[in-house]
C-alpha cells in the first residue's frame, strides 16, 4: 500500500468514529429511535474502536494516536469553558434547562422518573465526550498549526446545534429565538470560548501539528504526480 493511504484511511475511519457520539443526540430527538439504545449500540463501540485505534497507532502512525488522545483531552478541557458560560446563562434566565440532566434521563430510559445521580453522571460523561470528540475531529482533520481555525469551528458547530431537531424538540425554535435573544447569545459566546480554549491547548500541547488528513492527501497527490510525470531521459535500450 502506498505511503499516505494507511494514515488516510485510519484517519477518516476516527473521524467517523469520534463523530458517532455527537451525533446519536439529535438523532435520537428527531425520533429516529432512543437515545439510550442509540448510545449502547452505536457510541459504546465507536469509544473502544477509537481506543483501539489510539492504542495500536502509538509507534508506527503517531499522529493519529496523538490527534485522538491530545485532542480528546484538549476538547474536555475546552468543555469546561463552554459550561461555564452555559451555566452563568442558565442562572440568568437564558437557557430553558440544563442539558446535560436532559441528556442523562433519555441515556438511562429514565425520563418519566426523572434525574437521579446516576442519570446526571451519564449526562455529564457525555456531554464531556461530545466535548472530547470535537477536539479529535478538529485535529485530525484541521491540524493545529493554525489554531484560529478552532474559534469559526466551534461556532459552526453551536450554529447546527441551534438548528438540530435537539433545540426544536424543546419547544424553543430555530436559535432559540422563541424563548430568548439571550439563549443564542449565550450558545455563541460559550462556543466562541470553547473554541479559543480547543485551538490554544491542542496548539500547546501538540505545537504546530499537521492534519493527518491533508497531510496524508497531499503525500499520496504528489506521489501519483511524481509516478505520471515522464522521465527526463530515456531508457538505455540493448
Amino acid at each position: 500500500m502506498r505511503k499516505g493511504w494507511p494514515t488516510l484511511i485510519l484517519a477518516g475511519i476516527s473521524l467517523a468514529l469520534a463523530s458517532v457520539g455527537p451525533l446519536i443526540f439529535p438523532i435520537a430527538e428527531s425520533g429516529t429511535s432512543s437515545l439510550s439504545a442509540l448510545a449502547l449500540h452505536w457510541m459504546v463501540p465507536a469509544i473502544v474502536l477509537l481506543a483501539i485505534i489510539a492504542i495500536a497507532t502509538r509507534k508506527r502512525l503517531p499522529l493519529i494516536s496523538h490527534s485522538i488522545f491530545w485532542g480528546a483531552l484538549a476538547g474536555m478541557v475546552a468543555t469546561v469553558g463552554l459550561e461555564c458560560i452555559r451555566i452563568s446563562g442558565f442562572h440568568l434566565g437564558y437557557m430553558p434547562g440544563s442539558m446535560p440532566k436532559l441528556i442523562g434521563v433519555l441515556l438511562l430510559d429514565q425520563f418519566m422518573t426523572g434525574p437521579t445521580v446516576l442519570s446526571n453522571i451519564a449526562g455529564w460523561a457525555y456531554h464531556f465526550w461530545n466535548g472530547a470528540c470535537f477536539g479529535i475531529v478538529y485535529v485530525l482533520f484541521l491540524g493545529t498549526r493554525r489554531r484560529w481555525l478552532a474559534i469559526p469551528y466551534a461556532l459552526v458547530i453551536g450554529t447546527i446545534f441551534m438548528l438540530s431537531p435537539v433545540v426544536r424538540a424543546m419547544g424553543i425554535g430555530y436559535f432559540g429565538l422563541q424563548f430568548s435573544v439571550g439563549f443564542l447569545i449565550v450558545v455563541y459566546l460559550a462556543h466562541l470560548v470553547f473554541g479559543s480554549i480547543l485551538g490554544w491547548l491542542s496548539r500547546r500541547l501538540l505545537q504546530a501539528q499537521p492534519s493527518a488528513v491533508w497531510q496524508a492527501a497531499r503525500l499520496i497527490f504528489r506521489k501519483t504526480s511524481d509516478e505520471q510525470q515522464p522521465s527526463e531521459y530515456p531508457r538505455a535500450t540493448k
